[in-house]
């Protein structure tokens, strides 16, 4: 499609139409593309805005970098919220402190997974510790799920000893969905108290459990 014809997609009563216009728009370089996006950044349809949030983050600029901002701490919601936060990741380190301070400010499960996966994607181990030590004491068991499993890369870091101590209450847990990802983490550590806590969820009440720690001491 050539530009005349993005516009008029873009401006279509037709969502599709319009999500087939900021498709188009990969094609071209980010001082064509970014304006256009811009405009479609209130765009009624939560389907829209979170195509506007991904070609934000492949048509870089510090306009789209601050637009997506803007979206993180002001579309009402989440869907888009959590693709404008793994949008900004695609800025690199830059992004990191900004995706933090969101991680604190909206506890909404798919926003965070979103940030915990971007912040795990940057190789930034001391926010990823210190995002999932705040999912871990939280109660959103989906989030919970995915810093246990995040907490794997953390073995044989400089981190590994503050995430053992994060994983290793867990293992008592009330939820078996947790044991087993705390068992398949602790797979990952080259540690005898992580094996001693393997061990004994060898003798776990579910099955599930039991399963994933022999596929973990393997």
């Amino acid at each position: 499609m050539d530009i005349e014809q993005i516009k008029n997609a873009l401006d279509n009563s037709d969502p599709q139409q319009r999500m087939k216009g900021i498709r188009e728009l990969r094609n071209y370089e980010a001082d064509i593309a970014t304006p256009l996006l811009l405009d479609r950044i209130n765009d009624r349809e939560f389907l829209v805005r979170s195509f506007v949030a991904m070609g934000l983050g492949k048509k870089q600029s510090d306009r789209a970098f601050t637009a997506l901002l803007e979206m993180i701490k002001e579309d009402s919601d989440p869907n888009v919220r959590a693709e404008a936060a793994n949008s900004l990741s695609f800025y690199g380190d830059v992004a990191i402190p900004h995706l933090r301070q969101l991680y604190e400010q909206d506890d909404h499960w798919l926003v965070r997974r979103s940030i915990i996966a971007a912040i795990a994607d940057l190789n930034s181990l001391q926010e990823l510790l210190e995002i999932c030590a705040i999912g871990i004491s939280g109660d959103d068991q989906p989030v919970m799920e995915a810093c246990i499993s995040c907490l794997g890369l953390l073995a044989n870091t400089e981190q590994q000893e503050e995430a053992l101590k994060l994983l290793f209450p867990l293992a008592a847990d009330e939820s078996w969905r947790v044991r087993v990802q705390v068992a398949r983490t602790l797979g990952k550590y080259d540690d005898s108290r992580a094996i001693a806590v393997l061990n004994q969820l060898k003798t776990d009440a579910d099955h599930r459990v039991v399963g994933a720690v022999l596929e973990s001491l393997v």
